[in-house]
Parts: structure tokens; C-alpha cells; sequence
């Protein structure tokens, strides 16, 4: 019985985990558009999350990734790879 406690406890932390990283794309999407450069909006228009994929469907999109807009000096990979490890550590901490 005590056996069926300790699998019972980690059949729930497995669960939550992945419950916290089925959400990883959207919330890593949304941090990737909100650190995007506005201008005229296509760049964030033009950003679409397909699958666990971010899509930047716009013909500057690496440009701007190099730190070309002042809006976004360090792009939008890096900061979105920082969010993406600070967020991991948060999920498996709890």
C-alpha cells in the first residue's frame, strides 16, 4: 500500500508537469510577439505559432532577430530562450 502512495505522488507530479508544458508553446509564442518591435504591426500580425513551432512570416523577421529595431536591441530569440529556461525551472520546482 505504501508503494501505491509513492506512484500515486509521482503519477501527479508527472501530470502537472506535462500540464504546465502542454502550455509552454502559447505562453513562449506570447512572450516571442509582445517582445516583437511595433512599428506598423505586420511583424506581430505576421508571427504564428504553428504546432510548437513560432513562425515570423515577414521578410525582415531576421533583421529585426539581429537587434536591428531599437524596440528590440537583443532580438527576440534570446530573451524568448531566457524566458523559456526561467520558465522550465519554475515548472519543474513546483
Amino acid at each position: 500500500m505504501g508503494i501505491k502512495l509513492v506512484n500515486n505522488g509521482i503519477t501527479s507530479s508527472i501530470r502537472r508537469i506535462q500540464s504546465e508544458l502542454d502550455k509552454l508553446p502559447q505562453q513562449t509564442y506570447d512572450f516571442w510577439v509582445k517582445g516583437t518591435p511595433k512599428k506598423s504591426g505586420n511583424a506581430r500580425r505576421s508571427t504564428v505559432l504553428k504546432g510548437n513551432e513560432i513562425q515570423a512570416r515577414y521578410a525582415y523577421a531576421e533583421r529585426l532577430d539581429q537587434g536591428w529595431s531599437k524596440q528590440a536591441p537583443d532580438g527576440m530569440s534570446k530573451p524568448t530562450e531566457q524566458f523559456i529556461e526561467r520558465r522550465l525551472k519554475q515548472i519543474m520546482r513546483k
